[in-house]
């Protein structure tokens, strides 16, 4: 009698213990994805942060160029040229300080190679705050547009 117990107990656990498992558990993927989606829900925040700031708003404008606006190229190597003419430094500070004074005060344009020095640039827009210039603006190209000097 004793074995017919044994057989009959080793026989209903051998059904379940034995049998390859057909189904896939998936509550460790979902307990996962739940903890790595309350991470980024908590990080995104913090990443996205920054400084507070009032950006300018991009006013997309042609501009009229007048025959009193003042024209100022500066090409890769440093040069100045006032209009078409090449001129040196010291000739366009000269220039500046005669135009300054004109009422209206005509704006001053500068178009620099997209590889010119910051250097370069800076040293016309000096010249500008030195002469008593108000209004200097930079010349782009549009996306997508070819560039010429």
């Amino acid at each position: 009698m004793a074995s017919t117990v044994t057989q009959g107990l080793h026989s209903a656990g051998s059904d379940s213990d034995d049998a390859p498992m057909n189904e896939i558990n998936t509550t460790p993927l979902v307990d996962v994805m739940l903890v790595l989606l309350i991470v980024f829900m908590i990080t995104v925040p913090v990443v996205t942060a920054t400084v507070p700031l009032e950006l300018p708003k991009v006013n997309n404008q042609a501009t009229q160029t007048k025959p009193e606006n003042v024209n100022i190229a500066v090409n890769r190597e440093g040069q100045v040229f006032w209009n078409t003419a090449p001129i040196s430094h010291d000739e366009l500070l000269q220039r500046l300080r005669t135009v300054a004074p004109m009422v209206p005060q005509p704006e001053v344009h500068v178009r620099a190679d997209q590889q010119t020095r910051y250097e370069y640039v800076g040293r016309v827009i000096v010249a500008a705050q030195r002469s008593g210039i108000m209004k200097v603006g930079f010349i782009t190209e549009p996306e997508g547009g070819g560039g010429r000097m």
